[in-house]
């Protein structure tokens, strides 16, 4: 965080000097006061119009700092604000604590979005349909371009600010916890073992989840570019206690069908289409919810969405706009490398 920070009172050799050692990162400087307070900030094009206009090299930072930065509040920091800041361009977004002081810093070329929840991904099947592939190495840890499966999803749940991630293991769990041995993506990832299979979801009764709050549950096999920070403004907007993100599901019958009245034909429609919404394994799930799940016994997601809907809780869906592959066939592992290989290609 240091690199970013200077003094208003350094000259502006000296901040040419540190916004020269940032090349190829965010070029902008935080700049703060004797206390420590930030008072405004940095940049390269800063600098230059100071110059123009009649400043010296040697003249300090506050003659050519901007006084009128955004930043957020240590304690609310709010996924929306920070979502309209990214879409203004801004960068490099710093966390003040009561005094204004910088306390962190965000790059929001690195990380999207600050989700308060945290994720767990299920990993403990056998992937009996990838054989001969999963006889050797865990369905997640088969490579995907140039890394694991699930560590795609790792990236994706940090770029989004989650750093509390827990996966769980059963099937050659040695080689998962191996893996996690080391940070992900800046992450270190808990393994939980299953004592048993515990089906769909039964295994997020043994992670620890706040009493409050949402957490991200999904499939840990699965290629994706869902957008978590829309899912989860989805979430919060709708006041759900499940949320399913979904997929379009398209059905043609190539045949014509009788609409019928007891043994009268009332209409015919030939090769209709039918659409529906199919269940992509990714959910966001009230804690109250997951802290209920028994822990002696197997659970499906659907279990524990039909005892909510019995419960009269709130169940939401949430489209999925973009690609998401379930990479539990070898036709399915093959087209998801397939497409990695072409977006790399592109370079997008």
């Amino acid at each position: 965080m240091d690199r970013h920070i200077i003094s208003h009172d350094a000259t502006i050799i000296d901040a040419l000097d540190k916004l020269n050692s940032l090349s190829g990162g965010e070029m902008t400087l935080l700049v703060v006061n004797d206390d420590g307070r930030m008072c405004g900030t940095l940049t390269d094009g800063d600098v230059r119009r100071a110059l123009l206009g009649g400043v010296t090299l040697q003249s300090t930072v506050a003659e050519a700092m901007h006084r009128d930065f955004s930043a957020l509040k240590q304690g609310e920091e709010s996924v929306g604000r920070l979502r309209e800041m990214r879409r203004r361009g801004l960068h490099l977004v710093p966390v003040l604590d009561g005094d204004g002081r910088v306390t962190r810093i965000i790059d929001t070329t690195l990380t999207r979005s600050i989700l308060p929840v945290g994720a767990i991904l299920m990993a403990g099947g056998k992937g009996e349909r990838l054989r001969p592939l999963t006889l050797t190495t865990p369905k997640p840890l088969l490579p995907l371009g140039d890394r694991p499966v699930i560590d795609h999803n790792i990236d994706a749940l940090a770029s989004v600010g989650v750093n509390d991630i827990s996966v769980t293991v059963n099937y050659m769990a040695e080689q998962l916890e191996a893996h996690f041995s080391s940070p992900v993506s800046g992450v270190r990832v808990k393994c939980v073992r299953e004592p048993m299979p515990m089906g769909t979801i039964g295994s997020a009764s043994l992670c620890e989840v706040p009493e409050d709050g949402e957490t991200i549950v999904m499939n840990s096999d699965l290629l994706t570019t869902i957008s978590f920070e829309d899912m989860y403004i989805h979430h919060q907007a709708e006041n759900a206690d499940i949320t399913i993100a979904a997929i379009p599901y398209n059905v043609s019958v190539p045949y014509a069908i009788l609409a019928t009245d007891g043994t009268r034909v009332t209409s015919l429609e030939e090769k209709p289409s039918y659409s529906y919404y199919a269940n992509a394994g990714i959910y966001i799930i009230s804690n109250r919810l997951l802290r209920s799940l028994p822990t002696d016994r197997r659970t499906d997601a659907t279990d524990l969405i039909d005892t909510a809907l019995g419960a009269g809780l709130k169940v939401t869906y949430f489209p999925i706009n973009g690609t998401w592959i379930d990479i539990g066939s070898p036709a399915d592992y093959a087209h998801a490398r397939e497409l990695l290989r072409h977006v790399k290609q592109s370079g997008h």
